[in-house]
């Protein structure tokens, strides 16, 4: 009898990308960003069947590639068996449609393969409402294109399409609004998500509990590093954009120093801008860290462009304030002469461990708040302390005898409350 197997139809697609001198630096494509959105492709779940990278002075503004290369890339796409094409650079709603019906197969850009990604990877409810808010932000403008059949109402008295003449809205028109609606009720809900962010980021503040978030360019390593701080077993898979959700967890530093450590979503050059706006609920948290990790990959031979995108992006949420240790990772491939070394400056393996204990103590000095431990000695008609104590500080131990005994990190602030029943044996 023969097996009953379900093959799962794999995305093929050809890539393209324009370089060009008229274009920023951060728009054009090169090599090196058609590697990385090979990767993103291959992250999606589809598989890279043909690339071709074109020079040209200026972008063409119906085609964006000029008619002699969309037959090319036509030709290539049929001989490869391709069902998309896939731009690195960004499209304009009407390059993409004339682009779809020259081309006969399924046109888009590099930022909607990136919210394609989004969308399989969000696993919370904030990451989910974030995904969604940004996809509906990309396809306001492109409704134009897919409605264009409906809305070709002449001035000149030409015919209308039925159901658009007369008072009645175009379907276009519903559509707008339903998406801004949908696009209003989504910020509504993602305001709820932050000031829920803002209590329990009070709370924090109100505890002293230092916070650390670790940022850098995606596939830099930043899950494994968190991983193996904290002992933590999160997902860390040598693919794009693997974190999404905000994870955060406790590393013990030192007897009198513990901190919240944050892995967040990685940062890519050309990350669609409504996606930042999407996620500024996520990344917020870099504002009101106390310390930021800037992981980098070592090995990488471009990490100072990818280092570059990471400021950029750091800056535009309002953090650059924050001070920051630079981690350079992945030590163990790196292949320059000189290992980078500075006071802000650690090198670490996060994969075998090397540098971790230096990159701790570095934490440890930026962010240990005078805490010491002591044995405080409360009387029963000062019992109300210890809830105090209990909010303010880190509670070890607490013994009811002839006294209350309790055994506590305390920073400055709590010590000078409680500085007269401190026992000093």
């Amino acid at each position: 009898m023969a097996e009953n197997t379900t093959e799962v139809k794999v995305n093929q697609a050809v890539l393209v990308g324009l370089n060009s001198p008229a274009l920023d630096r951060e728009e054009t494509a090169t090599e090196r960003s058609m590697e990385e959105l090979a990767a993103l492709l291959e992250t999606a779940g589809g598989a890279c069947v043909g690339t071709v990278l074109q020079n040209k002075d200026t972008p063409d503004p119906r085609t964006f590639i000029g008619e002699g290369k969309v037959a090319e890339v036509r030709e290539l796409a049929a001989a490869q068996g391709a069902d998309m094409v896939i731009f690195d650079n960004a499209l304009s709603p009407s390059q993409q449609r004339v682009l779809s019906e020259e081309l006969g197969v399924s046109v888009m850009d590099r930022s909607a393969l990136i919210l394609d990604i989004f969308a399989q990877r969000a696993r919370t409810k904030e990451g989910r409402l974030q995904v969604e808010l940004a996809q509906y932000k990309y396809l306001l403008p492109r409704l134009t294109g897919m409605w264009g059949h409906l809305v070709r109402q002449t001035a000149s008295g030409g015919k209308s399409p039925i159901g658009t003449r007369g008072p009645g809205e175009t379907q276009l028109e519903t559509d707008r609004r339903h998406i801004r609606k949908k696009i209003a009720k989504l910020e509504e809900d993602l305001e709820q998500v932050r000031r829920v962010r803002g209590v329990q980021r009070e709370r924090r503040i109100k505890n002293e509990v230092p916070v650390v978030a670790i940022v850098g360019y995606t596939n830099a390593g930043k899950s494994t590093l968190l991983n193996k701080l904290t002992g933590s077993d999160i997902p860390a898979n040598d693919r794009l954009f693997d974190t999404l959700d905000t994870t955060t967890r406790t590393l013990e530093i030192s007897d009198t120093c513990t901190v919240l450590i944050s892995d967040t979503v990685g940062f890519i050059s050309k990350l669609p801008h409504h996606l930042v706006e999407a996620f500024k609920a996520t990344l917020e948290e870099l504002s009101f860290a106390d310390l930021l990790l800037h992981v980098i990959d070592g090995s990488n031979p471009e990490w100072r462009q990818q280092a570059e995108v990471v400021d950029a992006l750091i800056r535009e949420l309002g953090a650059e304030q924050t001070p920051r240790i630079e981690v350079f990772n992945k030590a163990d491939r790196y292949t320059g002469d000189i290992l980078p070394h500075g006071e802000d400056i650690v090198t670490v393996s996060a994969r075998t461990g090397t540098g971790l204990d230096q990159l701790i103590t570095r934490i440890g000095k930026r962010l240990d708040a005078g805490a010491h431990k002591v044995i405080l000695r409360l009387p029963y008609s000062q019992g109300g302390l210890v809830d105090m104590l209990y909010r303010e500080a880190k509670v070890e131990a607490v013994e009811y005898g002839e006294t209350i005994q309790v055994t506590a990190v305390c920073t400055p602030k709590v010590l000078g409350q409680v500085e007269e029943f401190v026992w000093n044996d």
